[in-house]
């Protein structure tokens, strides 16, 4: 298979763009975002699992645009929750993007769970599609943690301040943003779509 010459990023996130190409740059002559195409649909993100957000995130924009497209969805799954928040992670404490009200939730629903129950991961799904909307693969990557008693740090976003990464002693807000870019959840999908991407060639 002939790569393509150029692979549309599914998001207008402009952080979530750099970071991406950062870790891609060099595979194509180029990645662009979403931006270079205002008229890509916004996708609904309904689907019960990050696979099928992601999924249909790079299918439709695929088939608006006639290109190549690479989608994310990701969240939080803590297992005494039963996975919660999971696809709802954004939106957890009811509005989109409330960060604050989002960490408050889950420690309030943490609140008596012990250390060793309080287990949890972030995941990030990528979807490649082609032109037609056909998705040509899947790839997946997690960051394994505990959620802390409290939040502690001012680095990052989300979750971060609650997620504590037990083998650095620190949770992900504490950590630097080079430190995160080279274990999280995301970066570990990046590098498997890259492998799987280069397979193809």
């Amino acid at each position: 298979m002939k790569l393509p010459e150029f692979i549309i990023i599914g998001t207008r996130n402009a952080h979530k763009i750099e970071e991406i190409n950062d870790k891609l740059r060099g595979l194509l002559p180029e990645f662009k975002g979403l931006d270079a195409y205002p008229d890509a649909p916004e996708v609904v993100e309904d689907g019960k699992t990050f696979l099928k957000n992601a999924s249909k995130k790079a299918g439709e924009i695929a088939r608006a645009t006639g290109k190549w497209v690479m989608a994310d969805d990701s969240g939080l799954e803590v297992d005494a929750l039963g996975g919660a928040p999971g696809v709802l992670s954004a939106r957890y404490a009811g509005v989109h993007g409330d960060y604050e009200g989002n960490n408050r939730k889950l420690l309030s629903e943490m609140a008596g769970v012990p250390a060793e129950k309080r287990t949890a991961r972030f995941r990030c799904v990528i979807a490649l599609a082609e032109p037609g909307g056909e998705i040509v693969f899947t790839v997946e990557g997690t960051m394994e943690g505990l959620i802390a008693e409290k939040p502690k740090g001012k680095q990052g976003f989300g979750y971060d301040p609650v997620f504590y990464l037990p083998d650095r002693e620190r949770t992900v807000a504490e950590l630097t943003l080079e430190e995160k870019n080279q274990i999280s959840h995301r970066a570990r999908a990046v590098e498997a779509f890259r492998e799987k991407l280069l397979s193809l060639s």
